[in-house]
C-alpha cells in the first residue's frame, strides 16, 4: 500500500502575497491585512517581489546540486555537529523514542552565522565548508545576507498585523540562531509509510521559516480537516510558514503549522529553507494579549536545544 497521492490547494487556500507596498511602506494597510489573514489559517503563504535576486537564488541552488553530487566520503568530512552546522546525511532519524519517530528521505547541509564557540552558548560556533567545494561558501553566505534582510521585512510585517509596532520584533532578533540548509531528496515513487517519506510530519520550532523550493514540488501542508494538500512551485516566489515561537508570540492567533514533503516525481528535488530563530537569549512569552490562552514562558536558546536533540540525534547534541 502507498501514501495516497493529496490535492494541490488552490491559492485562494495558500495566498500568494505582494511584498512590493511593504518595501515601501512597512504598514501597508491591505498588505498587512492579507498577511494576517494568511498568518490565522493556513498559517502558510507565498510572497512575491521579496526582493532578493533570482542571481542569488539561481547561482546557490547550482552550488547545492555540486555538492550533493560529491562523493559520500567528501561529505562526511564536514558531518553536521552539536551547533547544528555541517553534513545531514541521508537515512537520518528523527524523534526517537516519540509516536512520529521517522527515517528521512533526504540529506541536508546547514550553516549559521559566522560565530566562534562559546561556553555560556552552545549554538554558537564557526560554520563547517567542504575543502573540495569553495564556491559553496560565497553562494550561501550571499544568500544568507540577502533572504535575513527579507526575514526583517517580514519580522515587521508581522509586528504591525500583530498590531505592535513594525519594530517590536526586531531587537528580538539581534543575535539570532538562525540556520540556511540546502535539501536535497531523492526520488522516492511510491512511500508506503508516513514515518519512511522526505521530511516526516512537523511543525518548524523557530519563528518562521522562508523556503525556496525548485519546479518538482513535494511539498505539502495539512488543513484543519487533518487531509493533507500539495502547496506547488509558484515561479518568483518563496513559501513562508509560521513555526511554533511565532504562535507563542500571537497568543494563539497565527498558527503553525504541520507540514512534511514526499518527493513523487521520479526526479531529484531541492530546496533551501530559511529557519528563522531568535536571540537564544530572548524569553518567549505571548505579545499580544488576544488568542486562545496565554501559555507560560521559556528561554529561547534551552527550547531550541531541547528540539534540536529530539529531531536530530545523529548531531548528539549535548
Amino acid at each position: 500500500m502507498t501514501l495516497p497521492v493529496t490535492p494541490r490547494l488552490a491559492f485562494s487556500e495558500l495566498p500568494v502575497i505582494d511584498l512590493e507596498p511593504l518595501l515601501q511602506d512597512p504598514r501597508n494597510r491591505p498588505c498587512i491585512g492579507a498577511l494576517d489573514r494568511a498568518c490565522r489559517d493556513p498559517g502558510f503563504f507565498y510572497v512575491k517581489n521579496h526582493g532578493v535576486e533570482s542571481g542569488l537564488v539561481d547561482a546557490l541552488y547550482r552550488q547545492a546540486k555540486l555538492f550533493f553530487a560529491r562523493p559520500q566520503e567528501e561529505k562526511n568530512r564536514v558531518m553536521i555537529d552539536a551547533c547544528m552546522r555541517g553534513y545531514l546525511p541521508p537515512g537520518y532519524r528523527s524523534y526517537e523514542g516519540e509516536a512520529r519517530a521517522g527515517t528521512s528521505h533526504q540529506e541536508g547541509f546547514w550553516i549559521g552565522h559566522e560565530r566562534q564557540d562559546h561556553p555560556d552558548h552552545p549554538l554558537e560556533g564557526p560554520n563547517q565548508w567542504p575543502g573540495e567545494h569553495l564556491e559553496l561558501k560565497s553562494a550561501m553566505l550571499a544568500y544568507l545576507q540577502a533572504v535575513e534582510g527579507l526575514s526583517r521585512v517580514l519580522a515587521r510585517a508581522f509586528a504591525s498585523a500583530l498590531g505592535l509596532g513594525p519594530g517590536d520584533l526586531i531587537p528580538l532578533f539581534d543575535n539570532p540562531t538562525s540556520r540556511l540548509k540546502l535539501n536535497h531528496y531523492p526520488p522516492q515513487d511510491n512511500p508506503a509509510k508516513e514515518n519512511e517519506i522526505g521530511v516526516v510530519p512537523h511543525c518548524d520550532s523557530g519563528a518562521f521559516t522562508i523556503l525556496w523550493q525548485d519546479h518538482h514540488g513535494g511539498l505539502e501542508i495539512q488543513k484543519k480537516d487533518g487531509h493533507w494538500a500539495g502547496a506547488p512551485p509558484v515561479e518568483g516566489t518563496f513559501v513562508v510558514n509560521l513555526g511554533h515561537i511565532m504562535q507563542v508570540w500571537s497568543n494563539h492567533r497565527f498558527s503553525s503549522t504541520p507540514h512534511r514533503v514526499i518527493n513523487r516525481g521520479g526526479n531529484d528535488r531541492y530546496s533551501i529553507p530559511f529557519f528563522v530563530n531568535p536571540n537564544p537569549m530572548v524569553r518567549i512569552r505571548p505579545l499580544v494579549p488576544d488568542g486562545a490562552a496565554s501559555s507560560g514562558s521559556f528561554m529561547y536558546g534551552e527550547y531550541q536545544l531541547d528540539q534540536w536533540r529530539r529531531t536530530f540525534p545523529i548531531a548528539n547534541i549535548p
